[in-house]
């Protein structure tokens, strides 16, 4: 193994006297068996009526035991959170049936209907799961954003309830992800002491064993972020051996050896161990010394590794300051304890029933009774009993209840882009809506100025750990009051996309965590949605909910060019789970749906969203927006259905029809002026949220009670049929469900190759979305 450096090493640490480490040592070794028995349980004890494998983790889970039962037996407060590696979520299981937060009934059900997840699932497990892992990298770096969150909620909110510590159990191949360390290095968490992650150091991929991982590179990129670095490496027991006298050319041996050398070492027959340490020579006090250790305690010796030591964890997490992130590097053996033990393709293996009663035997139970839990009148009874007590966790109280207001009721004259209109929405908020408008918090990695939220920040500051001098207060050229405080309601990360949506998750989740309702808000450049889209998405999928706004979209930014220039994030919109796309054409438009929006957010029922916005300008005159109060209420309700009709003639007198979204309404409504002059009959249908359209196009069939919108009837009745042309500044599929409406005979226009610098006009004619693009398709639907 590597030879390695650290800032600080806790080796030698002596073990506190509180800590029974035969007890602690008894509890680990039933956690052991029972996160195999639930794999096993899953799979040979379970009828497969489809043939697939159901598959587990148990070489995975074994390397991490030692750590979780320091952690839960000893370290955890009922403040603490934290995230559990994928493929140990057994373990964590296993330990909440002990503490009884799991009914046994469940243990058998690992990746079954209504069973244990697969892997940590924050909404979907039975115990108590803190963060949804799964999506390596992603779960590791939600307790930094989840920090991050809880300090913001404390900054503003002084009811809040206390936060403990954020911890990380990650594996050593995550720390490939590229979001990891886009995390680590945001400024803001060095400043974030509550932060502690520990590194299952198995050495073990899922292929393979990890020929050189180098340790001291990726200690010195968590030290040069402002991390404490701790390393556990040896147990005391080899430890000790080193102290002898052969013992230090036995550590420089062991650690200058490669990883698979070591690996293969821990598979051989305790009569090669000796062989194996001396193949490259040795010193004689060396080989004295392997002389005086017997076979079997010499096998036993080269598995003392820090990460199995409970008692040198338990002083190691005693050990970690509290001003700054901690880092513990913990030394394992994939599979340890395990017939599987150190072998290369232990990942995915499991253990056979000849191996599985051989472990029983070993931790004292049964395969016939595999879930046996302590008796209340053991040691290790009377520690779980009590240990539970501790970490009970008291009831999550709901945020008052506050209103979020339908609209503002502000005239709207002059032409504005979405894009500046949200801006100014958010600005109006803290005067029309105040009790709503402290709930926002918006986030942007670098765009602020951009994306129009100026008036916004200039009203309520940008969000900092500590106040900031302000050196520029005195500028009187200066457009934007970039003042950052401990009550700033704006958070600006750096130029990553995946560090803002991780936070965007962590805010939208307060409401669930610390009953703490927020109503987060993230910009970012549409084009870079996709960067974005999969933490976004398992930001939701771990009950995250949030308002993602991409902005601006689409070959409308013409000269731009094609790598500012989104095309596919309406069809992404459309297929996302836990959000509802929007995309509104006029300023009226935009501000009911993102009322309605902002009013879902943060809800035991709510939801996220997504807005694709732009920079033109519209003039709001096109939309037509009635003046009668009961129809301007109408009006309102049917944009946040999805859309309406902006022809005022009966749909059934339709000779075409012209649907288009966002930016390309005024191409459309001239296109409908053109065909009229030619005596062709145009209704025009304005979508806000193609995505809600297609909802209640799916919902026609189900006959659950009360499911199944009315928009898509409203907007193409089944008495007015005619042939339809779609148009959108995004990939014309995405419209395409809509022949299904009435079976008419569609031509979607839309983006589908890379843009290109160019002028407006131009491009909308480059893409084939311009006003004669439209007349000319519905001329051929007509067959004029």
């Amino acid at each position: 193994m590597t030879q390695i450096a650290h800032t600080r090493t806790a080796d030698t640490a002596s073990t506190g006297a509180s800590v029974d480490e035969q007890t602690l040592r008894a509890i680990a070794q039933r956690v052991l068996w029972l996160s195999a028995a639930i794999v096993d349980a899953a799979n040979r004890g379970r009828p497969s009526s489809g043939g697939i494998k159901v598959g587990g983790h148990q070489a995975s889970s074994a390397s991490m035991v030692d750590i979780m039962v320091a952690l839960w037996f000893h370290e955890l407060t009922s403040h603490d959170r934290v995230s559990v590696k994928p493929h140990a979520s057994p373990v964590l299981h296993a330990i909440n049936y002990l503490l009884g937060d799991l009914d046994p009934r469940y243990l058998p059900t690992l990746r079954a209907k209504g069973g244990l997840q697969s892997y940590p699932s924050r909404l979907k497990d039975p115990d108590t799961v803190d963060f949804s892992t799964g999506s390596v990298g992603i779960g590791a770096t939600a307790t930094l954003w989840a920090a991050m969150s809880h300090r913001y909620l404390r900054s503003h909110f002084p009811g809040t309830p206390t936060g403990g510590r954020m911890i990380s159990l990650l594996g050593d191949a995550e720390l490939d992800e590229g979001a990891i360390w886009e995390a680590v290095a945001d400024p803001a968490v060095a400043k974030l002491g509550e932060l502690l992650w520990v590194v299952d150091l198995n050495r073990q991929s899922l292929d393979r064993v990890v020929p050189d991982i180098q340790i001291e590179r990726l200690q010195g990129m968590f030290a040069a972020a402002g991390w404490q670095v701790l390393t556990v490496k040896w147990g005391r027991r080899i430890t000790e051996i080193f102290q002898r006298p052969g013992g230090q050319d036995l550590q420089r041996r062991l650690e200058e050896m490669p990883n698979e050398e070591y690996q293969r070492m821990l598979r051989a027959d305790s009569s090669e161990i000796v062989d194996r340490i001396l193949s490259g020579g040795g010193s004689d006090a060396l080989q004295a010394l392997l002389r005086d250790l017997a076979p079997l305690e010499l096998t036993e010796i080269i598995r003392d590794l820090g990460g199995h030591d409970l008692g040198l964890l338990v002083d190691t997490f005693d050990s970690v300051v509290p001003d700054r992130p901690t880092v513990v590097f913990a030394y394992t053996v994939k599979g340890k304890g395990l017939p599987t033990e150190g072998h290369p393709n232990n990942h995915s293996a499991l253990l056979t029933e000849s191996q599985m009663q051989q472990l029983a035997a070993v931790s004292e139970t049964s395969l016939d009774d595999p879930w046996t839990a302590f008796g209340p009148d053991t040691a290790e009874g009377a520690l779980c009993s009590a240990r539970s007590a501790t970490l009970k966790r008291a009831p999550v109280e709901s945020t008052p209840e506050f209103t979020v207001p339908t609209e503002l009721g502000h005239p709207h004259r002059k032409p504005i882009s979405t894009q500046a209109a949200l801006g100014r929405l958010l600005a109006d908020l803290p005067r029309d809506a105040p009790q709503a408008a402290q709930r926002v918090v918006t986030c942007s990695p670098d765009v602020a100025s951009t994306t129009n939220l100026g008036g916004w920040i200039n009203k309520t500051g940008v969000w900092s750990v500590q106040d900031r001098h302000d050196w520029f207060a005195d500028d009187a050229e200066r457009v934007l009051r970039w003042s950052e405080r401990v009550n700033g309601q704006h958070i600006e990360l750096g130029i990553a996309e995946v560090n803002l949506v991780g936070l965007l998750g962590e805010l939208g989740a307060t409401w669930s965590r610390w009953g703490q309702r927020l109503i987060p808000i993230a910009f970012m450049y549409d084009p870079f949605v996709s960067r974005a889209l999969e933490p976004w998405s398992y930001g939701i999928y771990a009950g995250g909910q949030s308002i993602l706004v991409g902005t601006p979209s689409g070959v409308t930014l013409a000269p731009e060019g094609g790598a500012h220039q989104s095309i596919t994030t309406p069809s992404i919109g459309l297929e996302q789970p836990g959000c509802v796309a929007w995309e509104p054409a006029f300023h009226s438009d935009l501000e009911w749906t993102f009322l309605h929006a902002m009013d879902q957010v943060g809800r035991e029922d709510g939801t996220s969203s997504y807005f694709r916005l732009s920079t033109r300008p519209i003039d709001p005159a096109l939309a037509r927006v009635p003046e009668d109060p009961h129809l301007l209420e109408r009006r309102r309700r049917q944009s946040v259905a999805g859309g309406y009709r902006l022809s005022e003639h009966d749909p059934a007198t339709d000779d075409v029809t012209l649907v288009g979204v966002g930016a390309m309404m005024p191409e459309v409504l001239e296109a409908a002026a053109v065909l009229a002059e030619t005596g062709i009959v145009a209704g025009v249908v304005c979508l806000t949220s193609p995505d809600l359209v297609f909802r209640s196009f799916q919902q026609r069939g189900d006959r659950a009670p009360g499911t199944g919108g009315s928009i898509i009837d409203e907007l193409f009745p089944a008495h007015a049929a005619a042939p339809l042309v779609t148009v959108l500044d995004g990939h014309p599929h995405t419209l395409s469900f809509l022949s299904g409406a009435r079976g008419d005979r569609i031509r979607c226009l839309g983006v589908t190759e890379f843009g290109q610098s160019s002028d407006l006009a131009d491009a909308h004619r480059i893409h084939g979305i311009g006003t004669g693009s439209i007349v000319d398709a519905a001329l051929g639907l007509t067959g004029r």
